[in-house]
């Protein structure tokens, strides 16, 4: 590529992405703030022009259990630990569907220019833990892909893998079918093997948001070398606003614009990524963080030339046949 780019790409989810880790009880007004957020996420998006990968947990996309049970396949992935199955703690949980499903948002993304409705797998499939089979993978992507064609119209051809876990096998597997852009972790050593969940390579990484501890987080594309899919690095996760932190909320946002502005300097990419729910909780202050980081990009689109593309632009336009 030869423009500086800044690329967004966000993890849509809602409980989905949660459940194995936090209860769903008394959850309902941080999700209804979350959904509320959504909208708003659009419009400043819009208003800076800038283009955004949603991927989207397929469940999320169901109007209600029916539709739930109707797009879910048949063959669902047997985890050792079925703490991490969606299927088996959703069978056995509370539904609320008003923190599990929202095709309504779905709607409103699809209808936002310069929006990309792309995967994040139909149940937050896990691709590293114990129980993985590819053929499980294989089926729930088609049954992401089946709910966005079916109910949606749209062919799917970004993913983003769940917890950030995958390895050559998941990767080869989705090219397979027909996913052309991929996110992928940095290359730091604190973010390999995430599933491991190692609590000094978590203390690393939400160090780094503040502290220039890793590699350098924006770079540039090999063009020679590139096939479909494109395996997309991510530089930055945009953590939640947090009051306790005080000023260092605002040296996280520094940091983001300083990293974007060598991006745009040196003709490199920048991919930043968050989840909607992050905003569930003080949503003024996190999308004044967004409108920030957005304002900086259009500075650094005058000043630079620099451009916004999603994952599926990125493959576009490095993969021309894609």
């Amino acid at each position: 590529m030869n423009r500086p780019t800044l690329v967004i790409s966000l993890d849509f989810e809602l409980h989905w992405g949660r459940f194995d880790k936090v209860s769903i009880q008394n959850r309902e007004t941080y999700y209804r703030t979350a959904r509320e957020v959504v909208p708003k996420l659009l419009s400043l998006f819009n208003q800076y022009e800038v283009e955004v990968t949603w991927a989207t947990v397929g469940m999320l996309m169901a109007e209600n259990v029916e539709e739930w049970e109707h797009y879910s396949p048949t063959l669902r992935p047997i985890y050792k630990n079925t703490k991490l199955s969606a299927y088996d703690w959703f069978n056995a949980s509370s539904k609320n569907n008003s923190c599990l499903f929202a095709p309504e948002l779905v709607h409103n993304i699809i209808d936002t220019p310069g929006q990309e409705l792309a995967s994040h797998t139909f149940s937050h499939y896990y691709t590293m833990e114990n129980g993985h089979e590819d053929r499980a993978f294989r089926e729930d992507l088609m049954a992401s892909k089946r709910i966005a064609q079916e109910k949606f119209g749209k062919k799917l051809s970004s993913l983003v893998f769940p917890r950030n876990q995958y390895n050559a096998e998941s990767i080869k597997l989705a090219g397979a079918l027909g996913f052309s852009a991929l996110r992928t972790n940095p290359g730091d050593w604190f973010w390999k093997d995430p599933e491991k969940g190692e609590l000094l390579k978590k203390i690393w990484r939400t160090s780094d948001s503040i502290l220039s501890l890793g590699k350098r987080t924006s770079y540039q594309f090999d063009n020679k070398v590139l096939s479909s899919p494109v395996l997309i690095p991510s530089s930055r996760f945009l953590r939640p606003f947090n009051p306790k932190l005080a000023r260092f909320n605002q040296l996280k946002i520094n940091r983001i614009k300083d990293e974007i502005t060598t991006a745009a300097k040196n003709d490199e990419v920048y991919h930043i990524w968050w989840h909607p729910h992050n905003h569930g909780h003080y949503p003024d202050q996190s999308l004044n963080e967004v409108k920030q980081i957005l304002e900086h990009f259009s500075s650094c689109r005058d000043q630079y030339g620099m451009q916004s593309r999603s994952m599926e632009g990125i493959a576009h336009s490095l993969i021309p046949s894609q």
